[in-house]
């Protein structure tokens, strides 16, 4: 089982990310944030040190992730950003021994739910094609964008890719956090079982003020345990990836630095720990 997490939630900086990780008994990385400064969009430079420090810790890179059709970047954006970041992720990825990438798809701005859609799928098409040359494997998550807005698109845009170089990061906290009905978690899940590559464990609940609060593993309204186990149930390879969002939420311009974010990530990986060995023992 590998357990993991977006390392930059624990620290900004690299080396704590690894001793953080560390000391959760964790030799695994999600790598996002270096400093303030996406891994993919780095100079060659840095990514040089990069690749030094992770391979001299003896660590290894579950996935980068990326800022690729994220929050930042809505339907009517450069397409060429997205075209370049991959470009260079794909090379790199290779050289930190990792195949997957997450992407989202594309907040919109403006445009018809029929032009929305069109654009969003033309450009994932198109970056699947990329993604393929690359021969890395793009894992969309269920966040901002046309296909995280429900189940249902989720899967329209899996089918109308149909590519191998598209698949699914699962994030047990975004159909909540984006204002879903908590049983709609559910839906979301099964709808992208057969694509699931990589996990990210989050949870949160909405308080009586209507406002998202993101909480420990298990105590919002997730449905984190409820999936885990059923991932564990049916034979899930891939990496539980912590996200905890307790102290940093970069699409809010919120980032983690100091003592009290390295312990909240600490403890969130501890929970995770706990719950992964628990469900393990149940699941035999």
């Amino acid at each position: 089982m590998i357990v993991t997490g977006i390392a930059d939630e624990g620290s900004p900086e690299l080396e704590e990310q690894i001793r953080i990780h560390r000391t959760l008994g964790w030799n695994t990385l999600e790598l996002r944030l270096i400093g303030k400064t996406n891994v993919c969009a780095v100079d060659e430079a840095a990514f040089e040190e990069v690749y030094r420090t992770v391979r001299e810790a003896e660590m290894e890179v579950v996935c980068f992730a990326s800022s690729i059709a994220n929050w930042a970047r809505p339907v009517t954006s450069d397409f060429q950003l997205d075209v370049r970041e991959l470009k260079t992720a794909g090379p790199r990825m290779h050289r930190l021994g990792t195949r997957f990438i997450r992407v989202m798809s594309y907040p919109n701005d403006g445009l018809s739910e029929a032009d929305w859609r069109r654009e969003v799928i033309r450009r994932m098409k198109e970056l699947a094609r990329i993604a393929a040359e690359e021969d890395v494997v793009m894992v969309h998550e269920n966040c901002s964008g046309w296909g995280g807005m429900s189940a249902e698109n989720q899967r329209i845009l899996l089918e109308e890719v149909h590519s191998s170089n598209l698949q699914i990061v699962f994030d047990t906290g975004n159909p909540v956090g984006e204002g879903h009905p908590p049983e709609e978690t559910w839906d979301f899940y099964q709808t992208a079982l057969p694509f699931i590559k990589h996990v990210h464990i989050k949870d949160c609940r909405r308080n009586d003020k209507g406002e998202i609060e993101y909480t420990y593993p298990g105590e919002g309204q997730s449905m984190v345990r409820r999936i885990l186990s059923s991932l564990m149930d049916l034979g899930y390879e891939g990496a539980f990836s912590i996200e905890p969002h307790i102290t940093a939420q970069i699409h809010l311009g919120t980032t983690s630095s100091g003592r009290e974010a390295e312990e909240i990530y600490l403890e969130y990986g501890r929970r995770t720990n706990a719950m992964l060995a628990e469900l393990a023992g149940e699941a035999g």
